[in-house]
């Protein structure tokens, strides 16, 4: 093998320009192909990083959720169980080593004298043992870590926070931080490489889900049936199947929303109720996690694998055709390498170690335009998307390139190589060979290539123009606001155990600064972050108006500052907008849409 590769370079250097013409094409085909391949591995393939996967079960109940409701990242809206809920089916399961229950918080992380904002995640204490994680350093959260609301201010560090936060210090565990304004010991961290089961976010603090009212000021739901926010799995024990366990989990669930929840719904419709009492729990597969980007990502990354596809194929076909040219000046070597005793199978290896040197110099490139790929993906993204994108080639992306490049290898040599050993050895001896390369064949299969090649280039036109195109319409939507010149921001004084009146004073400062500053013409303030894909919903009543049984009164709202509309450049259709005048202690308006 290695006088082949080393005849394969001799062969390959006497034709430079057709050699890195080759190799480009291939570069080009095989990094596209790398780097959508990257993207879906990470989005749609790889398992989390714990023991056997392939044992954690995503559940859900789709249905009528009256009430109020939370979801994120992890999942749909239906996805969610209420805590009570959650603690019900916790004690009665009997299919499961264990049921675990997660929700995001934002946390404000104060240590060693320095303040930041930290990702959190809010889990039950069977959390990290259902996962079957073990610590990198002290302990992880346990049961008896979540047992009293607010009785346990103890928190988990991730490992990646450990190492850049603190230096990998492993005294870090036993020290008390500020998280959000209480005080918390440190236990432990994380596994290296788990970043929390949600693909999308990557926790940096772990603290009991029983801490949320306390880390959360505001929140009162633990005790109540109608508030949905938890999302729940948990790991098959042995033996049990998903089907198994999801028929003996649905007895004592049915018992509790036939017995105990339906009796607290009002206002409810017989027809409603009797879609909440038959609302199902479903299970699926959780080796991927929990995260609402699998369905969302999955149709677009189908469709730029197909066009990379292309791609590659297009290259494949420019090779194939350079080689079958390269091949019909090779004639009479093939020939007289034939005539003084060469077998056939031993020149077509040849021949396919010179094409695989090709595609692997191809692919060596390629992993090169992979990385560049992915960077330009990364920079294109908003920044709290960003770090969902790989920002290196793993081990399994790198395999993936090497099957790849020896693949195409083999897909556009092993032609060429089988024509350029079948020549008439009469005639290409006394170099009379009036068709060169294998004669009619090998000159219809080229015209063939040509024809793909074409073919290919338009289909990547079309789609190159309609994607351009959709760039073109999404740039031009109008959305309601003027983004020109805008700048935004986000502060949480109420983390750092601010009151109500010291946040509303701390905002008035910040407005009235950053007002005063060369350049800005208008401030204002938004709960919720504009353009960001979240926003809250409260019921709304309207004066005069009787709202029904199954009437919706559902309505997205935000709170927002005096001049919010003016900053933004919204018209008022009628009325006026907000001024500080209209403050706390004032008559309560508001602003509706058209």
């Amino acid at each position: 093998m290695v006088s082949h590769v080393r005849l394969a370079m001799r062969a390959l250097k006497r034709t430079p320009f057709v050699s890195a013409v080759a190799v480009v094409s291939l570069a080009l085909g095989i990094g596209a192909n790398t780097a959508i391949f990257s993207l879906f591995d990470r989005f749609l393939l790889r398992p989390l990083p714990v023991p056997a996967p392939h044992e954690l079960v995503n559940l859900s109940a789709p249905g009528p959720k009256p009430g109020s409701t939370q979801c994120n990242q992890a999942g749909p809206c239906t996805d969610v169980f209420s805590y009570p809920m959650f603690r019900d089916l916790e004690r009665l399961q009997t299919s499961f080593t264990g049921l675990a229950a997660h929700k995001s918080f934002g946390a404000n992380v104060a240590a060693r004298g320095q303040t930041r904002s930290m990702d959190g995640e809010l889990v039950s204490g069977s959390y990290f043992a259902t996962l079957g994680l073990q610590p990198a350093a002290g302990r992880l959260l346990a049961p008896a870590d979540d047992q009293t609301p607010g009785a346990h201010p103890v928190v988990v560090l991730s490992h990646a926070t450990w190492v850049s936060r603190f230096g990998q210090d492993a005294s870090i565990v036993g020290e008390a931080i500020v998280v959000n304004g209480t005080s918390c010991t440190v236990i432990g961290v994380a596994p290296r490489g788990f970043e929390g089961t949600t693909l999308g976010r990557q926790p940096e603090i772990y603290a009991p889900l029983t801490m949320r009212a306390v880390l959360q000021p505001g929140f009162k739901g633990f005790d109540n049936r109608r508030a949905y926010w938890a999302y729940v799995f948990g790991r098959l024990k042995p033996g049990v199947s998903l089907a198994q366990a999801k028929a003996a989990l649905e007895v004592p669930y049915r018992s509790i929303i036939s017995d105990v929840e339906a009796p607290l719904q009002t206002g409810m419709s017989d027809q409603t109720m009797q879609r909440f009492k038959a609302k199902p729990l479903e299970m699926t597969a959780g080796a991927a996690g929990q995260s609402s980007v699998d369905d969302e990502a999955r149709t677009p990354l189908l469709l730029l694998i197909s066009v990379t596809g292309l791609v590659l194929l297009t290259a494949c076909a420019n090779v194939a055709n350079l080689l079958l040219v390269r091949g019909a000046g090779r004639t009479t070597e093939m020939a007289v390498r034939l005539s003084i005793g060469a077998g056939r199978g031993s020149i077509v290896t040849q021949l396919l170690v010179e094409a695989c040197t090709l595609s692997l110099a191809g692919g060596l490139l390629g992993l090169v335009v992979a990385r560049v790929t992915l960077s330009g993906i990364a920079a294109m993204l908003p920044p709290e998307a960003a770090p969902t994108v790989p920002p290196t080639l793993d081990t399994t992306v790198l395999l993936f390139a090497l099957a790849l490049a020896l693949g195409t290898g083999l897909l556009f040599g092993l032609y060429p190589a089988l024509q350029a050993t079948r020549p008439d050895l009469v005639s290409a001896l006394k170099a009379q060979a009036g068709q060169p390369g294998g004669g009619r064949a090998a000159s219809r299969f080229r015209a063939g290539l040509a024809v793909a090649q074409i073919a290919l280039s338009m289909a990547l036109l079309v789609a190159a123009g309609l994607f351009v195109k959709s760039l073109a319409n999404v740039s031009r939507v109008d959305l309601g606001l003027n983004t020109e010149q805008l700048v935004t921001f986000s502060l949480s004084p109420e983390l750092n155990g601010y009151t109500p009146e010291q946040s509303r004073a701390f905002f008035e400062r910040v407005e009235d600064a950053v007002g005063a500053l060369p350049g800005v013409t208008s401030v204002s303030a938004s709960v919720v972050a504009l353009i960001s894909g979240s926003n809250w919903g409260n019921g709304v009543k309207v004066q005069g108006f009787e709202a029904g049984p199954d009437t919706d009164i559902g309505a997205s709202t935000s709170a927002v500052g005096a001049g919010f509309f003016s900053t933004l450049g919204v018209p008022i259709l009628r009325g006026r907008d907000f001024t500080r005048a209209d403050a706390v202690d004032r008559p309560k308006v508001a602003i509706v849409n058209e």
